[in-house]
């Protein structure tokens, strides 16, 4: 039960204990216990937070179960949440040197979540009140550049410049956090820039796929349908989460098919190529092909090494370069994991007046990386498979196409792509100088027999163990 009428300040130990209930007493310690209620009048709530890392903190993580906390305690007259950022220099005395007011998070009591968020109700937004929904963090000011998003950097500024015009639909594609989603926000915050007139709209094909079945249920899949054909530049995130919805798959491929037609752009998103995605309707994967595919390659050490300067520098920290480059060399993953270590680092050195040297980064480093003893190479699965299917690497690398090479051939393509940092180009000239496509094929063609055959699996599990025997 809601009881505003008690003092704001008895409503905010409240807030406090269900919020301590709801995360763990780290995450409390880092991100709560320096907040503090700083007024709540006329609806606007304003809280007093100790830094721009703290305010980043509760923004990015926290903002779902702080929205429904205050709702419960407040009630649904609050109106706006602002931030107060008080930022102190404990060897003045704890003297409060500079105080910023922040934007306010939240209107008519609904705080803007990410796009990736799935509310339990949800329906596809009204057309007079469209939000693109974009990530304004994720810039072309902010996405560094390297060999292994190149191409999918210029390609994507090129639509950003003249939507529509060339690479239509653009499909970029790659692992688990390589920057595909900074990119495609990006992509759609220039075009907001360059042509403000432009309807853009990111969502998440999750997201998507909720508001699809929320209309079904009200019966109003007409208006879904035509708010989205009434869309400039659609950007839809992981469209690999379609696969097997086919009633989705259809209602996506008539929105795709119109917005094709009257020169909209589309930018899709995916962890693994159109061919390899499985349970997608050959209507939409045709279509997906279409225009461009630009693969995002796991960063490369030094990409990775720029990201964590870019990130330091930012937050306005001192880390010692040699510090920077044992975290680039040891966390090889995503970029995710690179602003996560960095985000923990500041939280420890925060709650732990602490310095940030190597001592704590070996501390906190196990959390983001298992590692093994050497990084498992493309001659380590060419040998394995050839153990296994008592083969010559000779015979791996030929040109002979009997079905027991062929699918030692496909294998070793798969098990590579799977746990080697290499692009599907090194690995196809690795294995016989296949091409880039025989890559992909292979892929997608041990991803039906896993399955399908459980003679496969059981040698794709085989194979993985002797390679994490070889590598332990």
């Amino acid at each position: 039960m809601v009881e505003t009428e008690q003092h704001p300040t008895l409503l905010w130990a409240k807030c406090l204990d269900i919020i301590r209930d709801n995360i763990t007493p780290e995450q409390f310690a880092a991100s709560f216990a320096f907040v503090e209620l700083n007024s709540f009048e006329d609806g606007k709530l304003i809280l007093n937070v100790p830094s721009e890392f703290v305010k980043r903190l509760l923004e990015e993580r926290f903002l779902p179960l702080m929205a429904s906390t205050f709702r419960r305690v407040f009630g649904n007259n609050i109106k706006a949440l602002y931030y107060n950022v008080s930022v102190v220099k404990a060897k003045r005395g704890g003297e409060v040197i500079e105080k910023t007011d922040i934007a306010p998070k939240m209107m008519n009591g609904t705080p803007r979540m990410d796009a990736r968020s799935t509310p339990s109700d949800v329906t596809a937004p009204q057309v007079q009140d469209l939000d693109s929904q974009l990530l304004t963090n994720y810039s072309f000011d902010n996405y560094l550049e390297g060999e292994s998003n190149r191409l999918a950097r210029s390609v994507g500024e090129s639509i950003a410049t003249h939507p529509a015009k060339a690479f239509n639909p653009f499909f970029v594609y790659g692992p688990s956090g390589c920057g595909k989603t900074h990119l495609i926000n990006a992509i759609g915050l220039r075009i907001k820039q360059l042509h403000p007139e432009m309807r853009v709209l990111y969502l998440s094909a999750h997201l998507f796929m909720v508001q699809f079945v929320d209309a079904r249920l009200k019966n109003k899949l007409n208006d879904f349908i035509r708010f989205y054909q009434s869309i400039d530049v659609l950007i839809l995130d992981d469209v690999q989460e379609l696969s097997e919805k086919t009633k989705t798959q259809n209602a996506f491929f008539h929105i795709f098919n119109h917005l094709q037609i009257n020169g909209k752009q589309i930018i899709l998103s995916a962890d693994r190529p159109p061919i390899a995605i499985q349970g997608l309707e050959d209507r939409l994967l045709t279509r997906f092909k279409w225009g461009m595919q630009a693969e995002i390659e796991k960063p490369t050490q030094n990409l990775r090494l720029d990201i964590l300067s870019s990130k330091v520098q930012k937050e306005g920290l001192n880390i010692p370069s040699t510090v920077l480059k044992f975290i680039a060399e040891n966390i090889d993953e995503s970029v995710r994991d690179l602003e996560g270590i960095i985000n923990s680092l500041m939280a420890y050195s925060v709650v732990y007046n602490c310095s940030i040297n190597m001592s704590l980064v070996q501390k906190v480093m196990p959390r983001f990386v298992v590692k093994s003893s050497e990084p498992v190479t493309i001659d380590d699965v060419k040998q394995c498979v050839c153990e296994h299917f008592n083969i010559k690497i000779s015979e791996l690398d030929s040109r002979c196409r009997t079905q027991k090479l062929a699918l030692a051939r496909q294998m070793a393509m798969y098990l590579s792509s799977k746990f080697t940092d290499n692009s599907h180009v090194q690995i196809g000239s690795a294995i016989g100088k296949r091409n880039h496509s025989t890559v992909i094929h292979s892929l997608k063609q041990i991803n039906d027999l896993i399955s399908a055959d459980s003679r496969t699996r059981q040698d794709v599990e085989e194979i993985t163990a002797m390679l994490k025997a070889h590598h332990s």
